[in-house]
């Protein structure tokens, strides 16, 4: 759990190369367009400027990392400590020579997709339907269009907060359902990735397929960070919540959405709280109503407002 206590002073930082900003509103970097300032929002230069940057981290100060803040709620009073982005910074990625994709944390799961087809490679198209990127991916076990991330993952790159790094193989966890055991001060840097070459032009046909359905069926204009709750074994969250009646149902400007029931998009002006308050209603309605207590699938950080 973050500390409360605002974090004003920052050592100086010998030899960073990257933008580290102070205040930072992370309404700027979360799909949900929601989220008060960070104290501190690093945005390394590469690999080894993040590295070199939390070797130099005074060890009690918290960090959260993130991507495309897809996945994530960060409440209305911000988050205590360091913010790394990685979407702009470990944004390398290349076919290694023994055959496998090398993709940093920061590299989009659409980008994935496209470079492996460009590649002759298939097996990554479902990284098309995840809005994320790959360290976030890594972190939950990412899926979609029946895929999952570690199904392809040979091994990964990680960095503790040290600023230590090392390689582990795939072999060193034990994903489960939107779900990947790490030690709590340590992030994912990239993973390497194997797939297969196969029907390109059909692979290609099929994502273009699968994002359609996708477009008909999800709210993507909408302001929202996917799939709220992972779906319990043998159902399907979406059908809980829409069974339960809660279509639509409102709290300020956050609404469950009347498309695909889970997902709760910001109309304009929600705040971090009004998510927050919707989901855990949403949450004790469908207890009561199905008996199924729903898990949910974003993150949500920092601290609420005093």
């Amino acid at each position: 759990m973050m500390a409360a206590k605002r974090i004003n002073h920052m050592p100086n930082m010998a030899g960073i190369r990257g933008e580290l900003h102070v205040d930072e509103p992370m309404s700027r970097h979360t799909s949900w367009r929601v989220g008060g300032p960070a104290d501190w929002y690093f945005i390394p230069a590469d690999r080894d400027d993040l590295i070199h940057f939390l070797a130099q981290l005074p060890a009690q100060l918290p960090v959260l990392f993130t991507g495309l803040g897809s996945n994530l709620l960060v409440r209305d009073g911000g988050i205590r400590g360091v913010v790394i982005a990685t979407h702009k910074s470990l944004s390398m990625i290349r076919m290694e020579s023994n055959g496998s994709i090398y993709a940093e944390a920061g590299v989009a799961g659409a980008r994935v997709a496209r470079f492996a087809l460009r590649h002759g490679l298939v097996g990554a198209e479902f990284f098309a339907g995840i809005p994320g990127c790959i360290g976030g991916a890594l972190a939950m076990n990412a899926g979609a269009f029946g895929g999952e991330t570690w199904r392809v993952v040979e091994r990964v790159d990680v960095v503790n907060h040290d600023g230590v790094a090392s390689g582990l193989p795939s072999s060193a966890f034990s994903p489960a359902y939107r779900h990947i055991d790490l030690p709590e001060d340590c992030w994912f840097l990239a993973a390497y990735i194997r797939l297969q070459e196969g029907d390109v032009e059909a692979s290609r046909r099929e994502v273009s397929r699968l994002l359609r359905a996708r477009g008909e069926s999800q709210p993507v204009q909408s302001a929202n960070a996917g799939s709220v709750f992972t779906n319990p074994p043998d159902d399907h969250a979406a059908r809980l919540i829409e069974s339960s009646g809660l279509k639509g149902t409102r709290i300020g400007d956050a609404e469950v959405s009347s498309k695909h029931a889970n997902f709760i998009i910001n109309n304009g002006d929600a705040s971090a709280d009004d998510i927050e308050r919707l989901i855990e209603h949403v949450r004790i309605s469908v207890l009561h109503k199905t008996g199924t207590e729903l898990v949910t699938e974003v993150r949500i950080a920092g601290v609420h407002h005093e």
